[in-house]
């Protein structure tokens, strides 16, 4: 990863169909747009390769993800347990949504775990949005089966895993609606952009209309549409779904490349005595975008972190202090700090997010490097980086 790296004519064809022959509103305007329906054409393509009825492209992830609570019936004063481990936009988009978030444990999958989650299930809970982190899955089988026995809807993120499995079945598509990242940096990218993708016809339903100020995309006339339901504007442009289609042809050769230089780089570090590595589920469907792996301690871990960097061992991150993926560092969702009221504080019995307690995750994480996988790295390049990643253990 990231995508970009695989930049090609390819991707200037797909974008230059548009601005050539084509239209950049995803409906309508069939006159003007010859044929070319570009977002069509990728979401069709993301049902193909991931195995599922529907696929809605949006704007971005934190759309995906804000379209996927919607259509799924997620609202106000549900609560939706999420980690403490991901992207901040997974806890952003609940509380706008007006749901409450609930934080619960991971385990060494750096996934939310079973156990977490059976400790955080309230009567009022609704959801449990499982964050595949960094490339791989948590415990799936565990998880859908707490889900199903509580009736709980399984939400997904697997913004950082596309092209990833789980026993064959492509992450996103196990439970009841997934959702996948296109920005700059993702495995694919549209530039901006994200999906929802679910086997549910009424998911679906709802997730095209909500994106689209509630419009039923009923006919050809798009004047004459009625408006089921209220929604928002999350919708893609054309020029990105060119791109994005242009890069989901190459998911396959993007991850088959991502899961080779892994294989290099973790099979070098396998002697290193003090190394364990995350814990994943089914090997076989990493998307292989991140080498995870953990240290005895944390003050070893962070020794460790700026030996990598004084060494030239680019693209390494130490979560555990990352402002943007780790829950202690989130002051303003601690304190819930917006623009505006937010539909949470009027909830008198809310969880006061500036004493959550995650032991467990703390200790995971404080203990944690993740490597990022590159697509452009030459065998040269590879073969430098494992003798600095052991020079750097050696020090």
């Amino acid at each position: 990863m990231p995508g970009f790296e695989l930049f090609g004519p390819e991707e200037k064809q797909e974008v230059a169909d548009v601005m050539e022959h084509g239209f950049t509103f995803r409906y309508n305007f069939d006159q003007m747009r010859n044929g070319r329906w570009k977002t069509r054409e990728m979401e069709q393509l993301l049902c193909e390769k991931m195995g599922v009825k529907h696929a809605h492209l949006l704007s971005s992830g934190t759309a995906a993800l804000q379209t996927a609570l919607a259509a799924a019936g997620i609202g106000a004063g549900d609560e939706v347990i999420v980690p403490p481990f991901t992207f901040v936009a997974s806890v952003e988009a609940l509380v706008l949504a007006g749901a409450v978030p609930v934080f619960a444990e991971i385990d060494e999958t750096l996934c939310l775990s079973p156990e977490g989650i059976e400790a955080a299930i309230t009567p009022r809970t609704k959801a449990v949005n499982l964050v595949h982190m960094c490339g791989s899955m948590g415990k799936i089988d565990q998880i859908k089966a707490l889900c199903d026995k509580h009736n709980l809807v399984l939400l997904e993120d697997a913004c950082q895993a596309i092209g990833g499995s789980y026993h064959g079945k492509a992450l996103g598509a196990i439970g009841d609606v997934g959702c996948y990242s296109f920005d700059s940096v993702k495995t694919i990218t549209c530039g901006e952009g994200g999906a929802v993708i679910s086997n549910n016809d009424d998911i679906y339903k709802n997730a095209h209309m909500f994106s689209d100020h509630g419009h039923d995309h009923i006919g050809n006339d798009r004047g004459a549409e009625t408006h089921p339901i209220m929604g928002l504007n999350f919708r893609i442009s054309e020029m990105n779904a060119a791109l994005g289609l242009a890069q989901l042809r190459k998911l396959d050769t993007i991850i088959d490349i991502q899961r080779k230089n892994k294989k290099l780089l973790k099979d070098a570090m396998a002697d290193i005595a003090e190394v364990s590595f995350r814990e994943i589920p089914d090997e076989a469907g990493d998307n292989a975008s991140f080498l995870s792996f953990m240290l005895p301690t944390e003050a070893r871990t962070q020794e460790i972190s700026k030996k990598l960097a004084a060494n030239g061992v680019d693209g390494c991150f130490y979560w555990y202090v990352n402002n943007w993926h780790y829950l202690k560092n989130w002051q303003h969702i601690q304190h819930m700090h917006s623009a505006a009221a937010l539909p949470i504080t009027l909830i008198a019995d809310r969880p006061d997010y500036t004493k959550v307690s995650v032991p467990k995750s703390d200790d995971i994480m404080s203990r944690t490097i993740s490597m990022a996988i590159k697509l452009s790295w030459t065998d040269a390049q590879i073969a430098d980086r494992i003798a600095n990643i052991k020079k750097a253990f050696a020090q």
